[in-house]
């Protein structure tokens, strides 16, 4: 592993300096906010600049999913901005028709009409108000343990501790428990039978569930997986929608198109983002099923944006589909996400402080612990609304001095690279890694 001055400790360049100087740094008191300008980047690697290259490991913010150098999708851009880089909502372009098409093909089931956006908070601010709208009911259960925005239903909705300072939120939410077999005193399918009775006492007041398929920024949770389907099957025995969220786990990263993918199940309502265009313009969709869809043919659609279908993001959207089509990458992301899982696995075996490793696809988390036996773990869920660093912070940062970038959330290493990685970059990322792990195996308690 090459030697490089640590990201904590460098001296910032004068635009990092501006940046910090000018620009709100998100989810962080702002002295503690240190910026890293980006200069390049190139397939599966990015670089700093310091000069300093790095694989990126997590896919900057599990959005990146094609990569930095998708040039299908630039040239598709570079081809609308030239014909006409914005068009009121009312109006059209081939792209967003062409893309509201394609969504309803790769989506599951019978979800087949589309509201666009411009992230993956408003597209959960669009599923909240129809499935209200629809339904006539106005609460919405989510889960403790979960992520789903920044706007104000959206982080209502959400249960990590970042939504308590926007608190109270929008009326009629509900936190459920999670299927957190590592740290959770119910039994998965015990926590979603819990939600059963949640929706009984509630009586028939619940407009719908609301969950990531696999939660994804709260610890990379993957249920049983008859939990999915019971959940749908318990939300339509009480009236209410299913809303999956895959902001996070849609276009390819669980080695399916989605999430729900994975477990057969075909949700009422679906916000994506992120991969939807690989984070090559912002761009959020909320799609729903023709039922809904026929709803509101007769009842007003009482929602929209400026910047709904604006034509770049829906011409770099529907480049960015093709590109997962014709490259096989949702196929890839499978066989390649085994073999990152494979990796994964023989550091956990050499690594005491490794509690547990989840995941699926190319979407991995390696959850740490003081303490195996009573899995203590290192970081707790104060830690993201609090100052200063843990250890699971260095051993990020000591991913980062070797090359390599691993976002961390709470207690848990979030491993989700670009589809296109190859197994080579997975073999050095995870000699980074273990090295890593080495500080967090040092910090272990030893009573």
């Amino acid at each position: 592993m090459p030697e490089r001055e640590s990201q904590i400790e460098s001296n910032p360049n004068e635009i990092e300096r501006t940046d910090k100087e000018y620009v709100f740094g998100t989810w962080s008191y702002q002295k503690e906010v240190s910026p890293t300008q980006i200069v390049d980047a190139d397939g599966s690697r990015f670089t700093t600049a310091d000069g300093n290259e790095y694989i990126d490991c997590s896919s900057q913010l599990m959005c990146s999913n094609l990569g930095h150098s998708a040039e299908r999708v630039v040239d598709a851009i570079e081809e609308q901005v030239q014909k006409t880089a914005y068009v009121a909502p009312n109006y059209t372009t081939e792209s967003r028709a062409k893309l509201g098409k394609k969504l309803a093909e790769v989506t599951p089931g019978d979800l087949s009409k589309t509201f666009f956006s411009t992230s993956g908070t408003e597209a959960v601010e669009a599923a909240i108000k129809i499935a209200r709208f629809y339904t006539g009911k106005q609460k919405i259960i989510s889960r403790y343990r979960s992520y789903h925005g920044a706007t104000y239903g959206s982080i209502s909705v959400t249960g990590d501790p970042r939504r308590l300072a926007s608190e109270p939120g929008i009326p009629g939410t509900i936190k459920a428990p999670d299927p957190y077999a590592y740290g959770s005193t119910l039994d998965p399918m015990e926590s979603v039978e819990y939600i059963d009775e949640m929706l009984e006492l509630e009586g028939d007041t619940v407009a719908a569930i609301l969950v990531e398929p696999i939660v994804g920024s709260n610890g990379i949770l993957v249920p049983p997986n008859e939990y999915l389907p019971r959940l749908t099957e318990i939300a339509h025995d009480h009236g209410a929608l299913l809303i999956c969220d895959e902001v996070m786990t849609g276009f390819g990263r669980t080695g399916e198109w989605f999430g729900c993918d994975v477990f057969d199940v075909e949700p009422d309502i679906m916000t994506m983002a992120k991969g939807l265009t690989g984070a090559y313009q912002p761009l959020g969709a909320t799609i729903v099923n023709s039922e809904l869809a026929e709803h509101f043919e007769e009842n007003m659609f009482c929602h929209g944006h400026t910047y709904a279908g604006h034509p770049t993001a829906v011409a770099a959207s529907l480049a960015a589909i093709e590109t997962y089509q014709e490259e096989n990458l949702i196929e890839r992301a499978s066989e390649v996400g085994e073999y990152l899982g494979d990796r994964i696995d023989e550091l956990a075996e050499k690594h005491p402080s490794v509690g547990d490793t989840r995941g699926v696809g190319l979407f991995r988390g390696i959850e740490l612990t003081k303490h195996p036996e009573m899995r203590v773990p290192f970081g707790e869920r104060d830690d993201k609304i609090s100052a200063g660093t843990t250890i699971v912070d260095e051993v990020s940062a000591t991913a980062s001095d070797n090359g390599v970038y691993v976002a961390n959330m709470i207690n848990t290493l979030i491993i989700a690279p670009p589809l296109t990685i190859t197994e080579n970059e997975i073999d050095t990322a995870m000699e980074a890694i273990d090295v890593a792990l080495d500080v967090s195996d040092d910090a272990m308690s030893t009573d």
